[in-house]
């Protein structure tokens, strides 16, 4: 009998430590996709580098602009007090805005583990438009949101979800920049989704992607890009997938692509996927 409880407890020991070594390998892995889609989303945000300086320059030229005209007005004899509390308005008004613009790309840069809360997805589809929106105007394209009304709000981390949308965007406003100028564009939508939960969908008015390829696409390092890095969509799929969710590309003959995805709608007391 004590031969045969030292050999369970020795078997015991073991599987201890196997589970151990199990847990510490999966926290690498875990630890590995989060490096890698923080460096996604610093590869975005420095594909976005040309119309967040766009963005930027506006408020800043305003600020400019509006200091020296309170300068002329307060040098003025007698100065006009009113105006140039105006123009100090103003001011107040761009710094605020501009700071907006930084706060979105530090959200965006931030490194975090995954969380799940209820998120509203509209508001969560503009706030990445509105990053979005210089870019869009640079590339001469036209993104036009539809957003059904009363959709629940969804289970999910909002930096991540921000990064999958922002992703999906990057790539069509890439997409319909090879098509003439008033053939450029890109459509936003959010639905309640076939057999539940909520579909949200980004289709581009590009070249569309080869049958052949609408899976490859997902694949880690495939890109079409110059300059791609090739893990955008994948980490996408990835995030779309932890989140529960589903995460797939759609493309008809003659037509540009569709990516679309689903996810479940939030639940009281619920936690993380």
């Amino acid at each position: 009998m004590a031969r045969r409880t030292e050999e369970l407890r020795a078997a015991n020991q073991r599987l201890e430590r196997e589970l151990e070594l199990n847990r510490a390998a999966e926290l690498k892995v875990r630890k590995a996709q989060e490096e890698l889609a923080h460096l996604n989303r610093v590869s975005a945000m420095s594909e976005l580098a040309a119309s967040i300086a766009h963005e930027l320059n506006q408020p800043l030229a305003a600020i400019l602009s509006n200091a020296q005209a309170a300068q002329r007005l307060l040098g003025q004899a007698p100065p006009d007090l009113a105006e140039a509390r105006a123009a100090l308005d103003d001011i107040a008004a761009d710094g605020r805005r501009a700071g907006k613009v930084i706060e979105r790309m530090r959200a965006m840069l931030r490194k975090g583990e995954l969380s799940a809360i209820a998120l509203d997805l509209c508001e969560l589809v503009r706030e990445v438009a509105r990053l979005l929106a210089s870019a869009a105007l640079l590339a001469g394209a036209t993104v036009r949101i539809e957003l059904a009304p009363g959709l629940p709000r969804v289970r999910g981390d909002g930096i991540q979800l921000q990064q999958v949308l922002l992703n999906l965007l990057v790539n069509a406003l890439d997409a319909v920049s090879r098509r003439p100028p008033e053939a450029r564009l890109v459509v936003v939508r959010a639905r309640p989704a076939d057999g539940g939960g909520v579909e949200l969908s980004v289709a581009d008015s590009g070249e569309g992607v080869p049958p052949a390829d609408l899976e490859r696409i997902f694949e880690p390092f495939f890109t079409s890009k110059a300059q791609g890095l090739g893990v955008g969509l994948a980490i996408s799929r990835s995030i779309v997938e932890a989140h529960g969710g589903r995460l797939w590309a759609e493309c008809g003959p003659g037509q540009g692509a569709t990516f679309r995805c689903t996810l479940p709608v939030w639940r009281e007391g619920e936690g993380a996927p």
